[in-house]
C-alpha cells in the first residue's frame, strides 16, 4: 500500500456502510407501509402483503442489500474461483509437494521498543537473501519464493514493525531510516554470509534509504539489491494519476490518514465490511493482479489488506510522503536487479526505468502481463530472475568470504 490507498480504504469502507445503511432504511419502510388502520375496529393492524406491491420492493431490496452486505465475498470468491479454476492446483500458502523447510524464528527487540519477527530457511553456510514485504503485507507474500529458493540460499523472511507477528514502535515512528535500521538488524542474522538485499514496494525504498545511511554495511556484506516493483521517491509523485493525486495529497490525502489514526476502530470496522461484501476483494483484484493469479493468491493479498491496523498502516504512509531517494540513485555500487510490472497501477513501470537509467549497471526485468503484486502472480519467472541475479552477484564472492 501507498498514501493513495488510503482513498481505497474509505471508497470501500463507506461504500460497505451505505449498503447496510440501506438496506436497515428500506427494511424500516417495508415495516412501516405494511401497517394499516381499522377503522371499523378503530385499530392498527400489520398485514404484509406478499403479493406483487410496493411495499414488498422494500422488502426486496433490504434483502438483497443485506446480503450482498454478508455475504458478497462468498458470492465473489465463487465466481474468482471459476475464472481461476485451471490455476487453483496451488496457492501462496499451499504445500509445495516438498518436505517442508524448517524455519528459525527470531525475535529482535529494537530501541524503539518494537520487537521484529524473524524467518530463517535454509543453510546457515549458504549466501543470504533477505526479503522485506510491501506495506500492509507480511512474511508470507514471500512464500512461493522460499519455496524456489531455499535449497541454494539462505532466505530471511521478515515483518516490519507493527506489521505481521513484528509489534509496533512504541513511538509511532515509521520514517523510512527508522525501518533502514530495522532492516541493519535483520542483515545482522546473515552472520558471515554474503548478502542480496530484496525489497517490494516499501521494501524496495526501504533498501534504498538503507544504501544512504549504512554505506559500510553495503560495501562489507551486500553483494547485491533486487528493487522489485518500487519507486525512488514519494510513491505518489510515481503511482497512477500522480498529477490528481499530488494535488490532493495536502487537502484530502494527509488530512485521511490522520482521520484514519484517530478513527482506527471504525476503520477496521469499515475493512471488515468490505471484505465480506467482496469490495475488497474486487479492490486487491483491481490493483494488484492481471489475470494469471490463483483465488488463493487473490484471497490472501486481501486478508493481509484487512488484518493490519488502520492505525499502522496510516502512519507508515505518513512516512511515505517524506521518502526521498533520487539523489542515492547514482551514488549505488553494487549490482542493482530492477523488476517492474507492465500495468503496475501502483508504482508505475516509469519509476523504474528512472531508476533503471541512474543506477550504474543496473539490470532491468519486466513481468507481464502484470499490476503491483506481479511478483506472486508470476513467481516462477520471478524466481528464475532472482536466482539468476543472485548467482552472478555471489561469482565474484570468495568462499572465505567475511564480514569486516
Amino acid at each position: 500500500m501507498i498514501p493513495t490507498s488510503i482513498l481505497r480504504i474509505w471508497f470501500f469502507g463507506l461504500f460497505s456502510f451505505v449498503l447496510i445503511g440501506v438496506a436497515i432504511y428500506c427494511s424500516h419502510e417495508w415495516y412501516r407501509r405494511s401497517w394499516g388502520w381499522d377503522f371499523e375496529h378503530q385499530r392498527s393492524y400489520f398485514d404484509p402483503r406478499w403479493g406483487s406491491n410496493y411495499p414488498r420492493l422494500f422488502l426486496a431490496v433490504a434483502v438483497g442489500l443485506l446480503l450482498w452486505a454478508l455475504f458478497g465475498g462468498l458470492i465473489i470468491r465463487s465466481l474468482f474461483t471459476l475464472l481461476t479454476k485451471a490455476k487453483e492446483s496451488g496457492g501462496i500458502n499451499a504445500p509445495s509437494g516438498k518436505p517442508a523447510e524448517e524455519g528459525v524464528v527470531s525475535h529482535l527487540s529494537r530501541a524503539d521498543g518494537s520487537e521484529l519477527h524473524v524467518e530463517c530457511y535454509g543453510p546457515e553456510d549458504a549466501p543470504a537473501i533477505i526479503l522485506t514485504p510491501g506495506w500492509g503485507a507480511d512474511r508470507t507474500v514471500w512464500n512461493y519464493l522460499r519455496r524456489d529458493l531455499v535449497g541454494r540460499f539462505r532466505i530471511i523472511m521478515w515483518d516490519l514493525p507493527g506489521l505481521g507477528r513484528s509489534s509496533q514502535p512504541a513511538d509511532h515512528d515509521y520514517r523510512l531510516e527508522n525501518l533502514a535500521d530495522d532492516l541493519r538488524a535483520v542483515l545482522a542474522l546473515a552472520g558471515n554470509q554474503p548478502a542480496i538485499l530484496v525489497g517490494h514496494s516499501i521494501g524496495g525504498m526501504v533498501i534504498l534509504t538503507f544504501c544512504r545511511l549504512s554505506q559500510n554495511e553495503l560495501v562489507s556484506r551486500v553483494r547485491g539489491i533486487g528493487l522489485i516493483q518500487t519507486t525512488y521517491t514519494n510513491p505518489v509523485r510515481t503511482t497512477t494519476f500522480a498529477g490528481l493525486f499530488t494535488a490532493l495529497e495536502n487537502p484530502l490525502i494527509v488530512p485521511l490518514l490522520h482521520l484514519t489514526i484517530w478513527l482506527a476502530p471504525v476503520v477496521w470496522l469499515m475493512n471488515q465490511l468490505s471484505y465480506l461484501n467482496g469490495s475488497a476483494h474486487l479492490s486487491s483484484k483491481g490493483s494488484g493482479f492481471a489475470g494469471s493469479e490463483s483465488w488463493n493468491d487473490i484471497e490472501h493479498v486481501t486478508r493481509l489488506g484487512i488484518q493490519a491496523w488502520p492505525t499502522v498502516l496510516a502512519r507508515g504512509m505518513l512516512g511515505m510522503l517524506r521518502y526521498d531517494e533520487t539523489a542515492t540513485l547514482k551514488t549505488l555500487n553494487v549490482p542493482t536487479l530492477i523488476v517492474a510490472g507492465d500495468r503496475d497501477p501502483v508504482c508505475k513501470r516509469e519509476a523504474s526505468e528512472r531508476m533503471q537509467g541512474e543506477i550504474p549497471g543496473a539490470q532491468p526485468a519486466q513481468l507481464a502481463p502484470a499490476k503491483h503484486m506481479g511478483f506472486i502472480e508470476h513467481h516462477t519467472y520471478f524466481a528464475e530472475i532472482l536466482s539468476r541475479f543472485s548467482s552472478s552477484c555471489l561469482r565474484s564472492v570468495s568462499p572465505n568470504f567475511h564480514s569486516n
